[in-house]
């Protein structure tokens, strides 16, 4: 029996749960990171420029990683690979939360990125092959998941710094939980992949490459919400800086819902409905952060933004899963690694428009981008 046909039809109870706390753990590694940046910046004594070097360090580090994930998957399956990716990943953290001088930062930041982007890939790659041997969308539920385990490490690590525990403590009490997890759960991840005797590489369909396009878009706007919501709120809107976080805050509240109800929405909506519709949803709540003079319309908008993309990358990873043309590992890894482009260069972009024009011009661009989402839904439905 090949792989193919594991991945069609043993899929178990404990397979699906498996997978499920595989996309947690993935948003728990990744969550960690944020509150330990303070902390890194201030020992390194390093500027907001290194800072943003590091940063890149992070997303350049999953893009160099990505093209080989497939291959490796194919090779040693999807448990291996992930359940090393996840412990590799708690261990760059723990080298991070005590690494002082920046090109530490730097080497412990590219290994954390090559990390994570190799946990990504092989989520959805374990998530594809779920979803297609139960016969259901489920997806979105997925990456919901992720949402809540960025949501859960990013509070955890902030209480335990917040009592009083050094970074390296905190972390090491976030990878007791991600240990006893995978110890828990790991075995039942599915021990196949998909792609073996595929060539290492094989050159993307253009309809693989369409979706890496719409994976970007809708990576943009998160980003944007991730790196500009808060200056938005500060800058335009005049709102106190401490209280400016709530905006991010909000949107990803919304995006963890809205992804842990796609499960239930997406099917009884259809796959184009939901692009359409969360494309338009998406961009009345920009219009409206940026057009309308509020504090609250603003935070209304970007609730609005939240909950308009927040199935539109679960919708193309299960599209890209249902195509025949490409091995399914690659076509994943290349629509993630176009994808990652979105969160890597997007940020920068937007605040190269806001310092030509304005920042509201800016975040505009984002809404409007989200049209073509909109107009290339049919083409991605009816192929994938």
């Amino acid at each position: 029996m090949n792989d193919l046909t594991h991945s069609l039809f043993v899929i178990s109870r404990n397979n699906l749960l498996a997978c499920r706390i595989a996309f947690f753990l993935s948003g728990v590694a990744m969550g960690a990171w944020a509150p330990l940046v303070p902390f890194a910046r201030e020992r390194a004594g390093i500027g907001d420029g290194e800072v943003g070097l590091l940063l890149l360090c992070l997303g350049s580090g999953s893009m160099c990683m990505m093209p080989f994930v497939a291959r490796l998957v194919s090779k040693v399956g999807c448990r291996a690979t992930m359940t090393t990716a996840v412990g590799a990943a708690i261990l760059c953290l723990l080298a991070l939360s005590v690494a002082s001088q920046f090109h530490w930062l730097v080497v412990f930041l590219l290994c954390f990125g090559a990390c994570m982007g190799t946990a990504d890939v092989t989520m959805n790659l374990q998530g594809s092959m779920v979803e297609r041997g139960l016969g259901r969308t489920m997806m979105s539920g997925f990456h919901g998941l992720f949402s809540v385990g960025n949501i859960f490490s990013a509070l955890l690590v902030s209480v335990l710094l917040g009592i009083g525990l050094s970074p390296l403590s905190a972390v090491a009490v976030l990878g007791s939980v991600v240990a006893a997890l995978l110890v828990a759960f790991g075995r039942h991840m599915l021990a196949y992949g998909e792609g073996a005797g595929a060539p290492m590489f094989t050159r993307p369909t253009r309809y693989v490459c369409l979706v890496g396009i719409l994976c970007l878009i809708a990576f943009l706007v998160e980003g944007s919400m991730l790196d500009w919501s808060a200056v938005f709120l500060t800058t335009v809107r005049g709102m106190d800086i401490s209280q400016a976080g709530i905006g991010y805050a909000l949107f990803s509240v919304t995006m963890a819902v809205g992804r842990l109800g796609g499960d239930w929405l997406v099917p009884r909506l259809g796959e184009r409905t939901v692009l359409v519709g969360g494309s338009a949803v998406a961009m009345f709540g920009m219009l409206i952060s940026v057009l309308v003079d509020s504090q609250w319309l603003t935070l209304a908008g970007f609730v609005l933004v939240g909950s308009g993309i927040a199935n539109m990358v679960p919708v193309y990873c299960s599209a890209v899963g249902r195509q025949q043309v490409m091995p399914v590992s690659q076509a994943l890894s290349t629509v993630n690694a176009i994808g990652y482009l979105g969160i890597l260069m997007g940020p920068a972009a937007i605040g190269f428009i806001a310092h030509l024009s304005s920042l509201s011009y800016a975040l505009l661009i984002t809404a409007g981008l989200l049209v073509f989402v909109a107009l290339t839904s049919a083409t991605v439905v009816r192929r994938g």
